[in-house]
């Protein structure tokens, strides 16, 4: 399971423009699945991964994860929200969240409105290879037509972002490892994006990433139709949360 010197950040500041019809009063990672709002399924998912903090890095309607969060129950997870002074992009978001947080080994990064059911522990255990600063997740399907792809050698080394391309490939699941060393690497633009502006700046600089390829199933609910998928996806997939007891909130 995960060490406790690792903490998650979960990017929950977007508009959700394409699904705000069905969701005037709630930012996207609010909308209610199966019982719970969204991004609740994606704490529980952390937790049950071993996962011990949670930073939630808010922006549209901040005040509405606030409140759920502060009296939400949740397994034996600190969770503390962040609110963007104004609009800075994931990368941006995140390094405001972090702010004040007291420095882990690692970061794990991931969005509040996506989620890829698959062990996480493949991911964390690359933080035991010293010559490698961080790790992306990567999603194996067999047709990428619509997805950019993630290209790497034969030592799962990322080599940059495709272009969406038809044929198998290993799409961006949104799931990033960052050694914490990184942080001080990433450009002091503003707004700043992790695929447009941090990665391409690190690869750049020599940084090694590695892509960890896995399987399993994988929703976002940024569209009104995949929204629709989201309950029965969380429904087929409860083994993958732990509903257990209690949580601390700040």
């Amino acid at each position: 399971m995960a060490s406790p010197r690792i903490a998650a950040v979960i990017l929950a500041g977007g508009q959700g423009t394409r699904i705000r019809h069905l969701l005037p009063d709630l930012p996207k990672p609010m909308a209610e699945v199966h019982g719970r709002p969204f991004i609740d399924w994606v704490v529980r998912f952390l937790a049950r991964q071993g996962i011990p903090q949670v930073i939630i890095s808010t922006g549209y309607k901040a005040e509405v994860i606030f409140a759920h969060f502060a009296s939400c129950d949740l397994p034996e997870m600190k969770i503390t929200c962040v609110s963007e002074s104004d609009p800075q992009g994931t990368g941006g978001g995140f390094l405001q969240a972090i702010a004040d947080i007291p420095t882990p080994d690692a970061w794990l990064v991931c969005n509040g409105d996506s989620l890829i059911l698959a062990p996480l522990a493949p991911l964390l255990e690359t933080l035991q290879d010293d010559a490698c600063s961080g790790a992306l997740l990567g999603i194996s399907v067999p047709d990428a037509t619509n997805y950019g792809t993630l290209e790497h050698d034969a030592k799962s080394v990322l080599k940059r972002f495709a272009e969406k391309r038809p044929g198998q490939g290993v799409i961006n699941a949104g799931v990033y490892l960052l050694k914490h060393e990184l942080v001080a690497r990433f450009p002091s633009q503003r707004p700043l994006s992790f695929e447009t502006d941090v990665f391409p700046r690190l690869l750049s600089s020599g940084v090694k990433l590695r892509v960890v390829p896995v399987a399993g199933p994988f929703l976002d609910i940024g569209t009104p139709e995949t929204l629709s998928q989201a309950a029965e996806f969380i429904a087929g997939n409860m083994p993958f949360f732990d509903e257990a007891s209690s949580v601390s909130s700040s």
